[in-house]
């Protein structure tokens, strides 16, 4: 007998690891008349006798193992006329579940299970709703080939319970949450994947195989959905928000303390089953952490990280061809008139940011593929108040009243392909200039994703006192999966091409030439767990006239290693080259060549204090130019609830060389020493999984030290500076920064938020020694000091009604 059970082990143990992990996995639906209690015990009647998905395929660490037995997972999925309902099993020693908590929309050091649908089973498009084991909830829509999108938000229902067999969830999906066609009979794609993260061990029950290319196109399949029919999608968020508002201005006339009340809505409507309308009036984005300002030297703009959730959820459509930075409505405006401010004026009041009046976005995908996006947001004008030299203080219009806009269609081919149409548009009121960007884009892979193809063309049309009509091309094509990969792109932007009115660019004039290859290896080794490398080969020369600018290699080699600590190694080089934007004026400066390395180490997150940073060194061949760059941060979980995290950046640099000012129409030089130090610390208290406060402090200190100056000659060779020496060159630039926000949603989709932030900022023409003197100056220097409350609810429309007719 005892042999005989053996074997009967030994066969279950083979037939599980002979499973053929190519081969998609099918799932029956199955229509339930009574619903399940969503409380994370599974002992509802309903979910006896449905099909069980099981014997979960790891991605890592080893691609296509079958879960071991005792740590197996078993998922169970029912639906009706309302919703879908998720029953998982998670088997584990429950002393061994990792379940931190965290606020909403993030994982942390926690065992994770999830759902993935696609409903309309176009291998494309799909939604994840996410469960950890402290019942935190993360959501994301998925798109094209795998991009994630973690902004996009839904509201529905989850619990979870660890007990002695390891951890239980159950959810609840409504249809609201989701799009899908009015079919009589209907197959979505499914797939589902789980984390424990004490041995970031990460599974799926239909396979994903990381040397395929994509995502959503590995998926399972869930099939003989019957009757059911998309919900009428329509909700309400209502918000109200107080702030009040201290800075030391003490100035005549201008009060210190502001308060001030604001009042809006967000709407959600499902126009049809694939379309949905989201309309944001008279928004607030006074909660959203403040940006990381620093001290700029280049001669481009700084991108910084949209925060704000209606221009960062549901965008995948509006983000194609990348013609779309949405930091440009509101935040940082691309168009700012400041020719009726004279020199003798003083400014006493200067807008940072134009209001959002109002923010609409219509976007879907029809049943034959077509993707259609429509967005349009309208800023208010901005004022500045100036005071003149006999005391009188008046307003000048800075930045008219504006209208942005994005049309995107997009048609689904086979083999994960597409090809898109975009066109941006920005009007404004007045004499001011208005600007057109349209592109034509495509998309194609082979069968399998195993070779691509894509690119596209794009023209810009700037409309004003003049004229200018711009075109840019890029065009890419490679292998993108297997173990060995390889790509080419070329991309060509004429001297006229600016998208900047709505996107993000930093310069024109270009024809660069990328050659890359990469090798990977996902299955461990003896002392390591995943292994990657890669080598790229850049060549840029100006586009009209045509001139060479540079030739750059880089290399990199990263690896985790058994103990889940992870190394990343980098070379560097670059050939003397043409730059011809350094120099402010158009005229070139021959560029020195340069030669870095790098050293990237990052720990074990799951353990409870982990730390790692990075080194860096590059040499810079003209007069013997060196940057050092040290980085060092550190974790430390107390426990579940509570935890803490400290950053440290040091980065040196000594005899550099770049432009510092103009004397006329030359263009002045300074070799330099440049110090930065950036310190920041965070750490969070989450009372519940729906409750948490979190705070962050932020201090940059930058500076320039300049120690001879040069006059770029004509050849775009340096030669010593004769004049006199140019005055308030250097640079001393503070920023500190206070975020704490807490958070509570007190019902679903509803939030209360209260936030205080504190900033200051200082910059100055002349070096200030040492760091704790820069900290005690910028504690010192004027504080912008801001305490705010919004409390946003939601209502569906749905809900609503029923409740109606149960009264």
């Amino acid at each position: 007998m005892k042999f005989y059970l053996t074997f009967l082990l030994v066969l279950s143990m083979s037939l599980a690891f002979a499973q053929d992990p190519a081969k998609q996995k099918e799932l029956q639906a199955v229509r339930t008349i009574k619903t399940p209690k969503i409380d994370g015990v599974l002992d509802d009647a309903c979910w006896i006798n449905v099909p069980i998905a099981t014997d979960f395929f790891e991605i890592r660490p080893v691609p296509g193992r079958v879960e071991k037995k005792d740590r197996r997972t078993e998922m169970k999925v029912l639906y009706d006329d309302v919703a879908i309902y998720v029953y998982a099993r998670m088997y584990d020693d429950k002393d061994s579940v990792s379940h931190e908590l965290v606020s909403r929309d993030n994982i942390g050091n926690a065992d994770f299970i999830s759902i993935i649908v696609d409903p309309f089973y176009d291998k494309m498009n799909g939604n994840g709703f996410f469960v950890t084991a402290a019942g935190v909830q993360f959501d994301a829509k998925y798109s094209q080939v795998g991009d994630e999108d973690p902004n996009w938000n839904a509201v529905w229902e989850s619990a979870v319970k660890i007990d002695d067999l390891g951890w239980t969830c159950e959810m609840k999906i409504p249809y609201s949450a989701l799009r899908f066609s009015g079919k009589d009979v209907q197959n979505w794609g499914l797939n589902f994947s789980r984390r424990i993260q004490r041995s970031n061990t990460q599974t799926f029950w239909n396979f994903v195989n990381p040397t395929v290319n994509g995502f959503i196109n590995q998926e399972g399949l869930w099939t003989g959905l019957t009757n059911i029919k998309p919900p009428l999608r329509l909700s309400f968020s209502p918000y109200l928000s107080a702030y009040v508002n201290h800075y030391p201005a003490n100035l005549p006339g201008v009060k210190n303390t502001t308060a001030r009340f604001n009042g809006g809505m967000d709407v959600k409507y499902g126009i049809n089953n694939s379309f949905t309308l989201d309309m944001t009036l008279v928004p607030d984005f006074g909660q959203v952490q403040s940006d990381n300002r620093i001290l700029n030297l280049t001669p481009f703009e700084v991108k910084f990280n949209e925060n704000r959730q209606f221009f960062t959820e549901g965008t995948e459509l509006f983000n194609k061809g990348d013609l779309f930075y949405s930091k440009r409505i509101g935040s940082i405006p691309s168009y700012s008139n400041y020719s009726e401010i004279g020199t003798t004026d003083k400014i006493i009041k200067d807008q940072t940011e134009a209001k959002v009046l109002n923010a609409t976005k219509i976007s879907g995908r029809t049943a034959k593929g077509l993707g259609i996006g429509i967005f349009n947001a309208i800023t208010s004008n901005m004022q500045t108040e100036v005071e003149d030299a006999n005391g009188n203080l008046r307003e000048v219009e800075t930045q008219p009243l504006t209208n942005y806009n994005i049309l995107v269609f997009d048609q689904s081919l086979k083999n994960n392909s597409s090809a898109s149409f975009v066109n941006t548009n920005v009007l404004r009121q007045g004499s001011a200039y208005d600007a057109n960007v349209s592109a034509l884009l495509f998309n194609l892979n082979s069968k399998g994703n195993k070779y691509f193809v894509n690119g596209g063309g794009k023209m810009s049309y700037l409309r004003g006192a003049e004229t200018s009509t711009g075109y840019s091309y890029i065009l890419r094509f490679g292998k993108q999966s297997g173990n060995f990969t390889w790509r080419y792109n070329q991309v060509y932007a004429d001297n006229k091409f600016d998208p900047s009115d709505m996107g993000f660019f930093t310069n024109n004039n270009f024809l660069d030439q990328t050659a890359g290859i990469g090798y990977s290896i996902y299955k461990p080794g003896k002392w390591y767990n995943q292994f990657e490398s890669w080598l790229n080969l850049v060549y840029s020369r100006r586009a009209i006239p045509s001139a060479y600018q540079k030739v750059s290699l880089n290399s990199g080699y990263w690896v985790q290693f058994k103990n889940l600590w992870s190394a990343e190694f980098d070379v560097s080089w670059a050939a003397n080259g043409n730059d011809f934007y350094e120099s402010r004026n158009g005229q070139v400066y021959r560029a020195p060549g340069n030669f870095g390395l790098a050293l990237y180490v990052n720990p074990n997150r799951a353990k409870a204090y982990n730390f790692g940073g990075n080194v860096r060194y590059f040499k810079q061949n003209l007069f013997n130019g060196e940057e050092y760059n040290f980085y060092l941060f550190q974790n430390f979980r107390l426990n579940d609830q509570v935890a803490f995290g400290l950053d440290l950046n040091f980065n040196p640099n000594y005899n550099f060389v770049n432009w510092t000012t103009m004397q006329g129409n030359q263009s002045i030089f300074s070799k330099y020493d440049r110090r930065t130090v950036e310190n920041s610390f965070d750490a969070k208290y989450t009372f519940t999984n729906l409750m948490g406060v979190a705070v962050v402090l932020r201090h940059y200190w930058s500076d320039r030290r300049n120690k001879a100056f040069y006059l770029l000659k004509p050849d775009g060779n340096l030669a010593d500076y004769q004049g006199a020496t140019p005055t308030g060159t250097d640079r001393n630039y503070n920023v500190f920064n206070i975020d704490l926000i807490y958070t509570w949603q007190f019902a679903p989709g509803s939030t209360l938020t209260l936030s205080y932030k504190d900033a200051a900022e200082t910059y100055q023409t002349y070096y200030m020694e040492r760091y704790n003197r820069n900290l005690s100056g910028i504690l010192s220097a004027p504080q912008n000091n801001s305490l705010s409350v919004k409390v946003l609810y939601f209502i569906d429309y749905l809900d609503l009604k029923r409740k109606r007719k149960r009264v």
